[in-house]
Protein backbone atom coordinates (compact mmCIF):
# COMPACT_ATOMS: atom_id res chain seq x y z
CA UNK A 1 0.00 0.00 0.00
CA UNK A 2 1.35 3.44 -0.90
CA UNK A 3 2.29 5.78 1.94
CA UNK A 4 -0.28 8.44 1.03
CA UNK A 5 -3.13 5.94 0.89
CA UNK A 6 -1.97 4.30 4.12
CA UNK A 7 -1.87 7.62 5.97
CA UNK A 8 -5.33 8.49 4.65
CA UNK A 9 -6.73 5.18 5.95
CA UNK A 10 -4.97 5.62 9.30
CA UNK A 11 -6.46 9.10 9.67
CA UNK A 12 -9.96 7.93 8.74
CA UNK A 13 -9.90 5.08 11.25
CA UNK A 14 -8.39 7.36 13.91
CA UNK A 15 -11.16 9.94 13.55
CA UNK A 16 -13.94 7.34 13.62
CA UNK A 17 -12.67 5.09 16.40
CA UNK A 18 -11.31 7.85 18.64
CA UNK A 19 -14.71 9.52 18.57
CA UNK A 20 -16.45 6.28 19.48
CA UNK A 21 -14.01 5.64 22.30
CA UNK A 22 -14.38 9.12 23.78
CA UNK A 23 -18.14 9.63 23.49
CA UNK A 24 -19.57 6.13 23.73
CA UNK A 25 -17.23 3.59 25.27
CA UNK A 26 -15.35 5.56 27.95
CA UNK A 27 -17.76 4.81 30.81
CA UNK A 28 -18.43 1.24 29.71
CA UNK A 29 -14.73 0.50 29.33
CA UNK A 30 -13.94 1.83 32.80
CA UNK A 31 -16.66 -0.15 34.54
CA UNK A 32 -15.97 -3.31 32.54
CA UNK A 33 -12.21 -3.49 32.97
CA UNK A 34 -10.88 -0.99 35.48
CA UNK A 35 -12.16 -2.93 38.47
CA UNK A 36 -10.35 -6.07 37.34
CA UNK A 37 -6.91 -4.90 38.46
CA UNK A 38 -6.80 -4.59 42.27
CA UNK A 39 -4.04 -4.97 44.81
CA UNK A 40 -3.99 -5.47 48.59
CA UNK A 41 -3.67 -2.22 50.53
CA UNK A 42 -4.23 -2.77 54.29
CA UNK A 43 -6.28 -4.40 57.03
CA UNK A 44 -8.75 -2.39 59.12
CA UNK A 45 -11.48 -3.06 61.66
CA UNK A 46 -14.81 -4.28 60.32
CA UNK A 47 -17.44 -1.54 59.86
CA UNK A 48 -21.18 -1.91 59.41
CA UNK A 49 -21.94 -2.52 55.75
CA UNK A 50 -18.60 -4.14 54.87
CA UNK A 51 -18.74 -7.25 52.69
CA UNK A 52 -18.24 -10.25 54.97
CA UNK A 53 -16.34 -11.94 52.16
CA UNK A 54 -13.51 -9.44 52.75
CA UNK A 55 -12.99 -10.50 56.38
CA UNK A 56 -9.39 -11.47 57.17
CA UNK A 57 -9.97 -14.50 59.36
CA UNK A 58 -6.34 -14.82 60.46
CA UNK A 59 -6.22 -11.28 61.87
CA UNK A 60 -9.77 -11.60 63.23
CA UNK A 61 -8.90 -14.73 65.22
CA UNK A 62 -5.70 -13.13 66.54
CA UNK A 63 -7.45 -10.04 67.95
CA UNK A 64 -10.83 -11.65 68.63
CA UNK A 65 -12.48 -8.84 66.68
CA UNK A 66 -13.45 -8.72 62.97
CA UNK A 67 -11.00 -7.16 60.54
CA UNK A 68 -11.37 -6.82 56.77
CA UNK A 69 -8.87 -6.69 53.93
CA UNK A 70 -8.84 -3.44 51.98
CA UNK A 71 -7.97 -3.51 48.29
CA UNK A 72 -7.30 -0.59 46.00
CA UNK A 73 -7.78 -0.34 42.26
CA UNK A 74 -4.61 -0.30 40.23
CA UNK A 75 -4.29 3.06 38.53
CA UNK A 76 -3.46 1.62 35.15
CA UNK A 77 -3.93 -1.61 33.28
CA UNK A 78 -2.05 -3.24 30.48
CA UNK A 79 -4.30 -4.09 27.53
CA UNK A 80 -3.10 -6.58 24.93
CA UNK A 81 -4.63 -7.15 21.50
CA UNK A 82 -4.09 -10.57 19.95
CA UNK A 83 -4.91 -10.07 16.27
CA UNK A 84 -5.46 -12.98 13.87
CA UNK A 85 -3.71 -12.07 10.59
CA UNK A 86 -4.09 -15.47 8.91
CA UNK A 87 -5.48 -15.94 5.41
CA UNK A 88 -9.09 -16.51 6.50
CA UNK A 89 -9.35 -12.85 7.52
CA UNK A 90 -9.37 -11.86 3.85
CA UNK A 91 -12.96 -12.95 3.41
CA UNK A 92 -16.17 -10.97 3.28
CA UNK A 93 -19.31 -10.98 1.16
CA UNK A 94 -21.19 -7.94 2.45
CA UNK A 95 -19.95 -4.59 3.73
CA UNK A 96 -16.41 -5.50 4.83
CA UNK A 97 -13.79 -8.20 5.10
CA UNK A 98 -13.28 -9.89 8.46
CA UNK A 99 -9.83 -8.29 8.67
CA UNK A 100 -11.28 -4.77 8.19
CA UNK A 101 -13.81 -5.35 10.96
CA UNK A 102 -11.13 -6.65 13.33
CA UNK A 103 -9.04 -3.56 12.56
CA UNK A 104 -11.79 -1.12 13.54
CA UNK A 105 -12.73 -3.02 16.70
CA UNK A 106 -9.08 -3.20 17.72
CA UNK A 107 -8.66 0.54 17.11
CA UNK A 108 -11.70 1.36 19.28
CA UNK A 109 -10.32 -0.74 22.13
CA UNK A 110 -6.87 0.80 21.71
CA UNK A 111 -8.20 4.37 21.93
CA UNK A 112 -10.39 3.40 24.90
CA UNK A 113 -7.30 2.09 26.68
CA UNK A 114 -5.32 5.27 26.01
CA UNK A 115 -8.20 7.51 27.14
CA UNK A 116 -8.26 5.54 30.42
CA UNK A 117 -4.51 5.97 30.89
CA UNK A 118 -3.77 2.32 30.14
CA UNK A 119 -0.96 0.81 28.11
CA UNK A 120 -1.78 -1.01 24.88
CA UNK A 121 0.25 -3.71 23.17
CA UNK A 122 -0.33 -6.00 20.19
CA UNK A 123 0.51 -9.55 19.18
CA UNK A 124 -0.09 -10.31 15.49
CA UNK A 125 -0.40 -14.04 14.96
CA UNK A 126 -0.97 -16.66 12.27
CA UNK A 127 0.25 -20.13 13.19
CA UNK A 128 3.14 -18.28 14.84
CA UNK A 129 3.76 -14.92 16.47
CA UNK A 130 4.22 -12.67 13.45
CA UNK A 131 4.96 -9.46 15.33
CA UNK A 132 4.96 -8.20 18.91
CA UNK A 133 4.45 -4.53 19.79
CA UNK A 134 5.18 -4.01 23.52
CA UNK A 135 2.53 -2.12 25.53
CA UNK A 136 3.01 1.64 25.67
CA UNK A 137 0.90 4.79 25.99
CA UNK A 138 0.29 7.80 23.78
CA UNK A 139 -1.21 8.85 20.45
CA UNK A 140 2.00 8.20 18.54
CA UNK A 141 2.00 4.61 19.75
CA UNK A 142 -1.68 4.19 18.87
CA UNK A 143 -1.12 5.45 15.32
CA UNK A 144 1.73 2.95 14.91
CA UNK A 145 -0.63 0.18 16.03
CA UNK A 146 -3.30 1.28 13.53
CA UNK A 147 -0.76 1.48 10.70
CA UNK A 148 0.31 -2.08 11.44
CA UNK A 149 -3.31 -3.24 11.64
CA UNK A 150 -4.02 -1.83 8.18
CA UNK A 151 -0.85 -2.72 6.34
CA UNK A 152 0.65 -5.75 8.10
CA UNK A 153 1.60 -8.64 5.82
CA UNK A 154 1.99 -11.99 7.62
CA UNK A 155 4.62 -14.55 6.72
CA UNK A 156 2.13 -17.41 7.04
CA UNK A 157 -1.53 -17.80 6.08
CA UNK A 158 -2.27 -20.59 8.57
CA UNK A 159 -3.70 -20.20 12.08
CA UNK A 160 -2.94 -21.48 15.56
CA UNK A 161 -3.82 -19.96 18.92
CA UNK A 162 -1.49 -22.10 21.01
CA UNK A 163 1.68 -20.19 20.13
CA UNK A 164 0.38 -16.61 20.67
CA UNK A 165 -1.37 -17.58 23.92
CA UNK A 166 1.79 -19.17 25.29
CA UNK A 167 3.77 -16.15 24.13
CA UNK A 168 1.36 -13.85 25.99
CA UNK A 169 1.69 -15.91 29.16
CA UNK A 170 5.48 -15.79 29.00
CA UNK A 171 6.08 -12.21 27.91
CA UNK A 172 3.47 -10.31 29.99
CA UNK A 173 4.31 -11.02 33.62
CA UNK A 174 1.77 -8.73 35.29
CA UNK A 175 -1.95 -9.51 34.97
CA UNK A 176 -3.46 -7.76 31.94
CA UNK A 177 -6.69 -7.61 29.96
CA UNK A 178 -6.26 -9.37 26.62
CA UNK A 179 -8.62 -9.21 23.64
CA UNK A 180 -8.35 -11.99 21.06
CA UNK A 181 -9.77 -10.91 17.68
CA UNK A 182 -10.15 -13.89 15.38
CA UNK A 183 -12.66 -16.03 13.49
CA UNK A 184 -11.48 -18.87 15.77
CA UNK A 185 -11.45 -21.32 12.87
CA UNK A 186 -8.40 -22.95 14.43
CA UNK A 187 -7.26 -26.31 15.81
CA UNK A 188 -7.99 -27.06 19.47
CA UNK A 189 -6.65 -24.30 21.74
CA UNK A 190 -8.34 -25.09 25.06
CA UNK A 191 -5.26 -25.98 27.10
CA UNK A 192 -3.32 -22.88 26.08
CA UNK A 193 -6.38 -20.68 26.70
CA UNK A 194 -6.94 -22.19 30.14
CA UNK A 195 -3.35 -21.45 31.14
CA UNK A 196 -3.50 -17.89 29.80
CA UNK A 197 -6.88 -17.15 31.41
CA UNK A 198 -5.61 -18.30 34.81
CA UNK A 199 -3.08 -15.46 34.66
CA UNK A 200 -4.84 -12.79 32.59
CA UNK A 201 -8.34 -11.43 31.96
CA UNK A 202 -9.03 -12.87 28.50
CA UNK A 203 -11.81 -11.66 26.19
CA UNK A 204 -12.65 -13.50 22.96
CA UNK A 205 -14.07 -11.37 20.13
CA UNK A 206 -15.16 -13.66 17.29
CA UNK A 207 -15.64 -12.21 13.79
CA UNK A 208 -17.49 -14.02 11.03
CA UNK A 209 -19.21 -13.43 7.70
CA UNK A 210 -22.86 -14.54 7.22
CA UNK A 211 -21.82 -16.51 4.11
CA UNK A 212 -19.75 -18.74 6.39
CA UNK A 213 -22.82 -20.01 8.24
CA UNK A 214 -24.35 -21.83 5.28
CA UNK A 215 -23.73 -22.66 1.62
CA UNK A 216 -26.21 -21.13 -0.85
CA UNK A 217 -27.71 -23.22 -3.65
CA UNK A 218 -25.78 -21.80 -6.63
CA UNK A 219 -24.75 -24.94 -8.48
CA UNK A 220 -21.27 -26.27 -9.08
CA UNK A 221 -18.54 -23.98 -7.70
CA UNK A 222 -14.83 -24.11 -7.03
CA UNK A 223 -13.80 -23.17 -3.49
CA UNK A 224 -10.32 -22.48 -2.13
CA UNK A 225 -8.95 -22.73 1.40
CA UNK A 226 -7.49 -19.28 2.15
CA UNK A 227 -4.95 -20.75 4.57
CA UNK A 228 -3.71 -23.84 2.72
CA UNK A 229 -4.45 -22.86 -0.89
CA UNK A 230 -6.13 -26.20 -1.62
CA UNK A 231 -9.05 -26.10 -4.07
CA UNK A 232 -12.00 -28.35 -4.77
CA UNK A 233 -15.31 -28.39 -6.63
CA UNK A 234 -18.54 -28.47 -4.62
CA UNK A 235 -22.04 -29.15 -5.88
CA UNK A 236 -24.04 -26.66 -3.82
CA UNK A 237 -27.29 -27.88 -5.39
CA UNK A 238 -26.92 -31.00 -3.22
CA UNK A 239 -29.08 -30.65 -0.12
CA UNK A 240 -26.91 -33.22 1.68
CA UNK A 241 -23.79 -31.13 1.03
CA UNK A 242 -25.45 -27.96 2.30
CA UNK A 243 -26.79 -29.71 5.39
CA UNK A 244 -23.41 -31.24 6.12
CA UNK A 245 -21.73 -27.84 5.98
CA UNK A 246 -24.41 -26.21 8.14
CA UNK A 247 -23.93 -28.97 10.71
CA UNK A 248 -20.16 -28.38 10.67
CA UNK A 249 -20.65 -24.66 11.30
CA UNK A 250 -22.94 -25.23 14.29
CA UNK A 251 -20.48 -27.76 15.71
CA UNK A 252 -17.67 -25.23 15.26
CA UNK A 253 -19.62 -22.50 17.08
CA UNK A 254 -20.68 -24.84 19.91
CA UNK A 255 -17.12 -26.09 20.35
CA UNK A 256 -15.74 -22.58 20.76
CA UNK A 257 -18.49 -21.50 23.16
CA UNK A 258 -17.79 -24.59 25.24
CA UNK A 259 -14.07 -23.81 25.36
CA UNK A 260 -14.71 -20.19 26.37
CA UNK A 261 -17.09 -21.26 29.13
CA UNK A 262 -14.79 -23.92 30.55
CA UNK A 263 -11.87 -21.48 30.53
CA UNK A 264 -13.95 -18.69 32.15
CA UNK A 265 -13.41 -16.41 29.14
CA UNK A 266 -15.99 -13.77 28.23
CA UNK A 267 -16.87 -13.76 24.53
CA UNK A 268 -19.07 -12.15 21.92
CA UNK A 269 -19.56 -12.37 18.15
CA UNK A 270 -19.47 -9.80 15.35
CA UNK A 271 -20.90 -10.17 11.83
CA UNK A 272 -19.31 -8.36 8.92
CA UNK A 273 -22.71 -7.10 7.76
CA UNK A 274 -23.82 -5.64 11.11
CA UNK A 275 -22.89 -2.57 13.16
CA UNK A 276 -20.19 -3.61 15.63
CA UNK A 277 -20.85 -0.58 17.86
CA UNK A 278 -24.07 -1.94 19.36
CA UNK A 279 -22.52 -5.36 19.96
CA UNK A 280 -19.43 -3.87 21.60
CA UNK A 281 -21.44 -1.49 23.80
CA UNK A 282 -23.75 -4.30 24.92
CA UNK A 283 -20.77 -6.50 25.71
CA UNK A 284 -19.04 -3.79 27.76
CA UNK A 285 -22.22 -3.05 29.72
CA UNK A 286 -22.86 -6.70 30.53
CA UNK A 287 -19.41 -7.36 31.98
Amino acid sequence: MEVTELLRKVRRIEIKTRGLSRHIFAGEYHSAFKGRGISFSEVREYQYGDDIRSIDWNVTSRFNHPFVKVFEEERELTVMLLIDVSGSGDFGTRTSFKRDLMTEIAAVIAFSAILNNDKIGVIFFSDKVEKYIPPLKGRKHILRVIRELIDFTPGSKKTSLDTPLRFLTNVIKKRCTSFILSDFIVPDFEEALRIASSKHDIVALSVYDPAETEIPDIGLIKVADAETGSEQWIDTSSRATRNQYAKWWLTHVDRNKGIFKRCAVDSTEFRTDQDYVKTLMSFFKNR
